[in-house]
């Protein structure tokens, strides 16, 4: 069985600007994140089983309060599914409107030997309920999309049984939302770069070494 470590911050996101393709709000952003995760599902990078959202309030900003509503096999594009997400609203606090919602789920990644694993939280989609401006946003976190592990090893092996797997599923999303996605913003565990993350500087055959930060 193999382990993979975790990074605490994304080693690449790519985000997608919706606001010409899309209607904001709640109803919306669960069809895409339907659409999304359908293409996902079909490259075994993430079978949906719960949402997760934080709430927050204008003028206060973020109330500290998150809700999760497990999906129990239930699909994105199920009709009763925002009155359900609307119906966690703190009771406190009335005017509270939701954060980006959280599409969680298990991934499948292959070892150096070829042997299909299964990953919670592999990949980690992103959907925006806001009034202006949707949005959605695919982050990843492991170090098998790369040419080395965090230790700054090659695992050529590794990089060519998943990589490809990631960049062809970031391209039907392209397709799907008919949106070009945009690299996110650049972490000290590494970068988006196209449908990929960016080749790390090999130094003496090695790659630069990460893990000197907590790993979960």
């Amino acid at each position: 069985m193999g382990t993979l470590l975790r990074a605490p911050r994304e080693c690449g996101s790519w985000f997608w600007d919706l606001d010409d393709v899309v209607e904001p709000g709640l109803e919306s952003a669960l069809s895409t994140a339907g659409r999304m995760s359908a293409v996902l599902q079909k490259h075994a990078l993430l079978e949906p089983d719960a949402l997760e959202w934080n709430w927050l309030q204008v003028g206060k900003g973020g109330l500290g309060i998150h809700s999760r509503l497990d999906l129990v096999r239930r699909s994105l594009d199920d009709p009763a599914l925002p009155d359900e997400l609307r119906a966690c609203r703190p009771t406190g606090h009335p005017q509270a409107e939701m954060g980006g919602i959280l599409v969680l789920g298990s991934g499948a990644w292959f070892d150096a030997s070829g042997t299909r694993q299964k990953e919670y939280r592999l990949v980690e989609l992103m959907v925006s309920t806001d009034e202006i401006g949707p949005s959605a946003e695919l982050s990843v976190y492991h170090d098998v999309w790369g040419l080395c592990d965090f230790r700054g090893e090659p695992h050529p092996a590794v990089h060519a049984a998943n990589a490809p797997r990631l960049a062809s599923a970031l391209q039907e999303l392209v397709q799907a939302l008919g949106v070009e996605a945009e690299p996110g913003e650049p972490t000290y565990y590494g970068r988006a770069e196209g449908h990929g993350l960016k080749a790390p500087d090999i130094i003496y055959g090695r790659g630069p070494d990460l893990t000197d930060a907590v790993f979960g």
